[in-house]
């Protein structure tokens, strides 16, 4: 009979995931998406119409009716990128749970469908 060696590798079930470096990578790029998401709500706040009250009509105060075409540009681009990142955070995380009780991150799934929505909603609202 041939002699086995002993495996001198890293058994990953006794692996803290917290010290796993797909776990942290993944991790990362899911805390990028949401820096990415608060980045692109500042810019929508600067990129949208301004509202125009009441009182500021009464004294004939003018306000901006269209979108900024400069910072929308950039809003796009934003949400653009903060979706494929959520994509990206979901497909790595489908590879590697394999197990029912392994954490789904329905986090991402939100930031998603909001960016998604948020997406259609500023393209069919600008009339590009």
């Amino acid at each position: 009979m041939t002699e086995q060696l002993p495996w001198q590798g890293e058994n990953r079930r006794k692996t803290r995931r917290s010290h796993d470096k797909f776990y942290q990578i993944v991790l990362i790029l899911n805390i990028v998406a949401w820096v990415v998401f608060i980045a692109a709500l500042v810019v929508f706040h600067y990129a949208r119409p301004e509202l125009i009250s009441g009182v500021q009509q009464f004294w004939g105060m003018d306000g901006r009716q269209d979108w900024s075409q400069s910072l929308s540009f950039y809003l796009l681009i934003l949400l653009s990128l903060c979706t494929s990142l959520s994509l990206c955070v979901l497909v790595l995380r489908r590879l590697r749970n394999r197990r029912q009780n392994d954490y789904f991150g329905i986090n991402v799934v939100i930031l998603l469908v909001i960016s998604i929505t948020v997406l259609i909603w500023i393209l069919s609202d600008m009339q590009i």
